[in-house]
């Protein structure tokens, strides 16, 4: 998603974008994470931020593997359905690696750069399908909202334009997604979060001078803003605009 597009967005999603000089925040939690990547002018954020949330759940058992995005964008050449601004979200993204598989960031830095035919992780040698089966296997995901004009504890669509592919997402309580949420956090998993406008890795708890809390979370715009790469999502706003959560299903189980 572009940024000069979302400014407006951002300026709401994250409050403490505009505070001069950076407002103080205290760690809570703060999960291994990848360095941070810059999307640029490019509108996938969704697929940073899923892939930046399986590389966290990878760090959490000590298996580092950095993934990279632009194999995706190259791929979403391949989806007659995929709209031409490339958007999407974090489920659009697990469905496409079953579908067309992963590669390793250093081997496909750029869109440019033609897809490799193999990856290779700890000297074996897989196809991109069979790498992206073992950093993601199919149905480890899952999928969530909470939308009150539906039934919860039900599996929903999400009737939106980024949900081009038609995932299903489990509608549960508000209260319950949020419990969920920082219980997978403090237990070190990676979560994708999205709103409609923006999409982002959650990856720590925080809270400010005042004891106000916040979940820390790792950006796709580069590393030149105020917290090198990380914003701060408040638990209000994280009520108000979320619109999908993704995590593993032990994650959600509590594990």
């Amino acid at each position: 998603m572009k940024r000069f597009f979302y400014i407006l967005v951002t300026i709401v999603i994250v409050s403490s974008c505009s505070q001069h000089p950076p407002k103080h925040f205290t760690h809570e939690v703060l999960n291994p994470m990848t360095p941070v990547k810059d999307q640029g002018k490019s509108q996938l954020c969704w697929a940073y931020a899923m892939l930046a949330a399986i590389e966290t759940e990878h760090l959490r058992i000590g298996d580092s593997v950095n993934l990279s995005p632009a194999f995706i964008e190259q791929k979403l050449s391949e989806e007659p359905q995929a709209p031409e601004s490339k958007r999407g979200m974090g489920a659009t993204l697990l469905e496409l690696i079953q579908r067309h598989g992963i590669v390793g960031y250093d081997a496909m830095r750029t869109v440019e750069t033609p897809a490799p035919r193999f990856a290779f992780m700890l000297g074996a040698q897989y196809t991109p399908q069979e790498f992206a089966r073992s950093v993601c296997a199919p149905g480890e995901y899952l999928c969530l909202t909470s939308n009150d004009d539906k039934p919860y504890g039900k599996v929903v669509d999400i009737d939106e334009p980024d949900n081009w592919l038609h995932n299903r997402f489990l509608n549960i309580p508000m209260d319950t997604l949020l419990k969920k949420v920082v219980h997978a956090v403090r237990r070190h998993h990676g979560v994708c979060w999205e709103s409609r406008g923006h999409a982002m890795a959650i990856v720590g708890l925080a809270h400010d001078d005042e004891n106000h809390k916040f979940f820390v979370m790792k950006n796709s715009w580069g590393t030149k803003r105020p917290y090198n790469g990380l914003e701060y999502l408040s638990v209000s706003q994280f009520r108000r605009q979320t619109l999908a959560v993704e995590m593993t299903r032990d994650a959600y189980a509590g594990k």
